[in-house]
């Protein structure tokens, strides 16, 4: 039986991974990790421990505690901060891992190198600079327009991102948020389509990639930029021009992709994808949704890591159909459904409608 550590386990990034493997076809001992007290409470593994959080000097300390008293085999992080921490401590853990290189995750964690990689390949992208004074601010508006999009060079859930129109806001947001030197002015793309390309790779070689468009953000209302960071409903994709620029922007980083990239990309007005980042070494928050749809990554993942072969999978590139719909939210299970299904709704009150 595998003995796999999930870090951050009480998250729901985790936790998407977790129900994944309790729905792959054999059965895995699952431990779990949380920094938060109130987290560990809520983790789906076997058994859960809390930890310090990953920026404390003795997280690596305590991983290998659990790691040796559990006999754990394998381990697989779904957290951005942890993911920094395990990546740089890699030799030091006393587990296996099935990571990107140091170099990758380095890049692919900070927006402005990503972007400076990007473009050094001639990748069509937001036009991007970092801030670091009021009159990189002027040179941003005047060079890409109003609004501008401003936002952290780490993070994820659009962290301190927010649209601006105005050289008084943009000022007020970067003193609110203490981002001069740390944000990044961006183009913002016209009527966008927001999208993930998740894939997984082994020694340079492809093993299964599959696309999913964002169709809107829960609780946007919430967030002063309008991205929660939690999807809503997003609906499966396949476009061969989404298939070769998610590609294209991997290999710009890594010419031997190794471990997971999910790539997200937002069209422009003349419907070309352009990347945004790379959430490295982890699956986007909602990979469940592709596990309920047929097509189980984190058990693909988990396979090659163990160095075993991988279910069979159809084709390489989007093998599941186009528009499988998962909506989800705040306190209720997620549901896997259609877009014909919920046009249908939409349908029944038109003709409602039509007969006042």
């Amino acid at each position: 039986m595998k003995r796999i550590l999930v870090t951050g386990s009480g998250g729901s990034p985790a936790t998407g991974f977790v129900r994944s493997l309790r729905a792959a076809p054999e059965e895995m001992f699952l431990v779990g990790t949380d920094c938060s007290e109130f987290y560990v409470m809520r983790s789906e593994t076997d058994e859960t421990f809390l930890v310090p959080r990953a920026t404390e000097g003795d997280y690596i300390a305590i991983l290998n505690q659990i790691i040796e008293e559990n006999e754990l085999e394998f381990l697989h992080v779904q957290n951005t901060a942890e993911l920094k921490v395990i990546s740089d401590n890699r030799k030091k853990l006393n587990i296996t891992t099935f990571l990107p290189s140091k170099k990758t995750i380095h890049i692919c964690q900070n927006k402005l190198l990503s972007h400076e990689a990007w473009a050094s390949a001639g990748i069509k992208q937001p036009k991007t600079m970092m801030i670091n004074d009021e009159s990189d601010l002027k040179v941003a508006f005047k060079e890409f327009g109003k609004p501008l999009w401003i936002r952290d060079t780490t993070g994820a859930g659009g962290r301190g991102s927010l649209p601006v129109k105005s050289l008084r806001l943009a000022k007020a947001w970067l003193d609110f948020k203490e981002g001069w030197g740390k944000y990044t002015a961006a183009e913002m793309l016209g009527e966008s389509k927001s999208t993930t390309w998740q894939s997984i790779w082994k020694d340079g070689e492809l093993i299964v990639a599959q696309g999913r468009r964002r169709l809107y953000w829960e609780l946007a209302k919430l967030a002063p930029s309008g991205i929660s960071g939690a999807t809503g409903t997003g609906i499966t994709v396949s476009d061969e021009q989404l298939d070769d620029m998610a590609q294209r922007t991997i290999f710009a980083i890594d010419k031997d992709p190794h471990g997971i990239f999910s790539v997200d990309l937002t069209y422009n007005k003349e419907e070309v994808p352009n990347p945004t980042e790379i959430n490295i070494g982890r699956f986007f928050t909602t990979h469940e949704f592709f596990t309920q749809a047929g097509l189980n990554m984190p058990y693909v993942f988990v396979r090659l890591a163990y160095g075993e072969s991988v279910p069979e999978i159809k084709t390489r590139l989007n093998p599941l159909p186009n528009n499988l719909a998962w909506i989800r939210g705040m306190d209720f299970k997620p549901i896997l459904t259609t877009m014909n299904e919920i046009n249908s709704s939409i349908k029944i009150l038109e003709r409602r409608r039509n007969r006042l």
